[in-house]
């Protein structure tokens, strides 16, 4: 038998802070949850819309309650600067809100038999337990906007977040928990060998995370034949054309750039500047970049806070190392994972931050000749998130919404910011399976069923 490993949930902005420390209690025992979940399961959907849609609005009424203590605990545990840390939890009951009135949707449609006699009907139903593994960017938001949906069509929920956000987890936990019956949602914590396990359990599995382990999260699910959706990260682009308003271009970049360090699948990366946008974009940007506020997370002037650990602050140092610098490319003296808002121009074709997602507050400026070039190079990574385009021209905007490949486009508008009443994806290895959120994540944790109803006796 393997021994139990350990793991410690730090304080980013002060790592001798330790939040939690826990033993991951193994594959046997992720397996048991599950199948504890699957029996609480059938007593959840068969308690009918009217208790579903009252226990989610009650987790909601729960957070907002709790709001001060869960905004802290983000800023301590996972560096959340303070303001987006009550803006998520504020997102986070909200989307506890809006899937409560999901159980009173329609749940399929009935049809006229070809027959004659007798009627068709289509019926969506739950496919059981949905194992849900999530990141800990989002510590609050991503596991609801997960785990709400699930829970409103009446599946059971067991939810592994990352080790790095597990006391966040517990505590959004013990909130659902109070109005929920025993069993119907329950956090596993652990890292890989714990996540593996409950791929292989569940009956319906979602993941968001880095792009190797989605696709490893994807291949498993696959072969059991549960149906899997991932999210798995960007390499987003900034386009900026020369009739754009290139200060408030260069705001709105600047803050998908450096906005919680960068550590956001939305963030930009790239900002792609169109003909004359160039030198005046360069220089806006590189001002408004520095102009960001870094330091204390729990400040609530701060907007870059720390990194979430020390092999994150030294991949952003890695990356830009030999590259023109135009804004940032330090590190501040003092505790906590901390980097500068960076911009980089000049970089070589190939390099990494043109290819890889990086997680920090670091983008490269590319100049294009027209949109159309602005496009290609929008398009070439393997990546397919989201793009914002910065824009006066109507014509230039719908020609970007038709031709860019990701799965969001944002006009005037940063590449962050998420509606969660709308569906949530990329195309290409940003996304696999279905979209999240809006009224999509109903159909994901649903399987449709066909029922034929012939009469039992013929006229």
């Amino acid at each position: 038998m393997p021994s139990p490993s350990t793991f410690t949930s730090v304080n980013p902005a002060d790592p001798a802070d330790v939040v939690l420390t826990f033993t991951a209690p193994g594959a046997f025992a992720a397996v048991d949850t599950v199948e504890r979940a699957r029996a609480a399961q059938a007593g959840w959907l068969l308690g009918g819309a009217a208790a579903r849609s009252s226990a989610l609005g009650a987790v909601a009424a729960a957070v907002e309650a709790a709001a001060a203590e869960l905004a802290a605990l983000a800023v301590r545990e996972v560096g959340k600067p303070l303001a987006e840390a009550r803006a998520e939890v504020a997102r986070t009951a909200a989307i506890w809100r809006y899937y409560a009135q999901a159980p009173y949707d329609p749940v399929g449609a009935v049809h006229e038999s070809a027959a004659g006699a007798g009627l068709l009907l289509s019926r969506r139903r739950p496919h059981g337990v949905a194992g849900l593994i999530t990141p800990w960017n989002f510590p609050l938001a991503i596991p609801s906007w997960k785990a709400a949906p699930a829970l409103a069509v009446g599946n059971a929920v067991v939810l592994k977040p990352a080790p790095e956000a597990t006391a966040c987890a517990r505590r959004l936990a013990e909130i659902v928990q109070q109005v929920l019956p025993a069993g119907v949602f329950t956090v596993l914590p652990g890292g890989a060998t714990e996540g593996n396990a409950l791929v292989s359990a569940s009956d319906v599995v979602s993941f968001t995370g880095s792009t190797g382990v989605g696709q490893a999260v994807v291949r498993t699910a696959t072969a059991h034949g549960i149906p899997v959706q991932a999210e798995m990260g960007g390499l987003n682009a900034a386009i900026v054309l020369p009739d754009a308003d290139i200060d408030r271009a260069a705001a709105h970049i600047a803050a998908a750039i450096a906005g919680y360090a960068g550590q956001k699948c939305t963030a930009t990366s790239r900002v792609i500047a169109v003909g004359a946008a160039l030198d005046p974009l360069r220089e806006a940007l590189g001002e408004a970049l520095r102009a960001v506020p870094v330091g204390d997370p729990a400040d609530p002037a701060t907007v870059c806070g720390p990194l979430i650990g020390a092999r994150a602050r030294d991949q952003v140092g890695d990356a830009v190392h030999g590259l023109s610098v135009l804004a940032g490319g330090t590190v501040p003296d003092g505790p906590g994972w901390y980097a500068a808002p960076t911009l980089v121009e000049k970089v070589p074709p190939g390099h990494r931050l043109l290819s890889e997602e990086v997680f920090g507050p670091v983008a490269a400026l590319l100049p294009a000749e027209g949109l159309d070039h602005a496009v290609r190079i929008t398009n070439s990574v393997p990546h397919g998130l989201v793009t914002s385009l910065h824009t006066a021209d109507l014509d230039a905007a719908l020609g970007g919404l038709d031709h860019l490949d990701t799965g969001m486009v944002r006009i005037n508008a940063p590449s962050t910011g998420v509606d969660f009443h709308l569906p949530f994806g990329g195309t290409k290895a940003s996304s696999h399976g279905p979209r999240e959120q809006g009224r999509a994540a109903l159909d994901f944790y649903a399987t449709t069923r066909t029922y034929t109803l012939a009469p039992a006796k013929t006229a």
